[in-house]
């Protein structure tokens, strides 16, 4: 089994290079000129995409081929008070030159909208908000000129006091978007709501990939053995427009025995390694996000840790066999 190691949004490595400076609407409010303000916005739009793309030069240089854009590319995008503005149409040239350099280098990108984009809530106004979340985290992959490969990583959503009735509410909204939409999105089982099995179970209903959370697993669970549940999970990988594309993971560790479902600075690779060994036999192929606190930091530990394992081999920088 060939895998590749990621890491999500900002470096700890590369200084001065945030991808998600931003500006409060107050701050914004306070200027008055607003197309000055705008104009603002705009700058630090094309600071953000700039950055991110210093971080894949960053990554080129390491070997790391997967890798998470902030959501917050463009600051206020989507806010109210500025719903006649397009920045993606303003900043096209700067999208253009990301995603020509994401093709270049042959690299997995995706974004992972904020937890405030739920599919499975009853309330009309946020379901509306949420879908136009997911159409713009989809017209900015669609803006560097990124296929179904890159996608937008969501949680099933909030249980609203029934979790079965929420379920089937996400799969009837979700079903309810444009199917350009449906096929951008991936579901993560997540720590506190809807378990691995469960959220499987739902991704199956849509024909969407599963992101497996390990970490969320361990602290959420009705019994269920991730290793068991994984010839399903990488069955959701098999659609035809995915052709190639590896399963894919997020890893993490608990910061500690009092606060186990928060994320550790690096992660532990030996819980990890008897995981990869269990699924190896059918894994051709695997993709990892790390979500921990040191991001590249911690990817750098980690290929450390696991190349001092029994029969693991390390292919580049962020890459093994095993």
């Amino acid at each position: 089994m060939i895998i590749r190691f990621g890491y999500v949004a900002m470096s700890t490595m590369v200084k001065n290079a945030s991808p998600s400076r931003t500006m409060t609407v107050t701050n914004f409010n306070k200027l008055t000129d607003r197309e000055a303000a705008i104009r603002k916005l705009e700058r630090l739009g094309a600071e953000n995409i700039h950055n991110s793309l210093r971080l894949l030069r960053h990554n080129r240089a390491h070997d790391i081929h997967v890798f998470r854009f902030s959501s917050k590319l463009i600051p206020l995008f989507g806010h109210e008070m500025l719903e006649d503005w397009d920045p993606i149409t303003v900043l096209a040239e700067d999208f253009k030159e990301l995603g020509n350099y994401v093709k270049e280098n042959q690299m997995r990108v995706s974004f992972h909208p904020d937890h405030f984009t739920v599919l499975s809530t009853p309330k009309k106004d946020v379901l509306k908000k949420s879908v136009e979340d997911l159409q713009r985290h989809s017209a900015m992959l669609n803006a560097m000129g990124l296929g179904s490969e890159s996608l937008c990583n969501i949680h099933v959503g909030g249980i609203y006091g029934d979790k079965p009735k929420a379920g089937e509410r996400f799969v009837q909204q979700f079903s309810d978007m444009r199917t350009e939409i449906q096929k951008r999105i991936t579901l993560e089982n997540d720590d506190k709501t809807f378990t691995a099995l469960e959220t499987l179970e739902i991704a199956e209903q849509v024909s969407t990939p599963m992101v497996l959370d390990v970490h969320h697993h361990q602290v959420n669970n009705n019994g269920e053995d991730a290793a068991k549940l994984w010839p399903r999970i990488a069955e959701t990988w098999k659609r035809e427009d995915l052709a190639g594309l590896p399963p894919k993971i997020h890893v993490s560790s608990p910061k500690s025995e009092k606060d186990p479902r928060s994320h550790a600075d690096y992660v532990e690779a030996e819980p990890l390694y008897r995981f990869f060994k269990e699924i190896a036999p059918i894994t051709p192929r695997l993709d990892v996000m790390i979500e921990a606190k040191m991001k590249d930091g911690a990817l750098v530990q980690l290929m450390e840790d696991l190349k001092s394992l029994s029969g693991v081999t390390a292919l580049n920088q962020a890459s093994i066999e095993m």
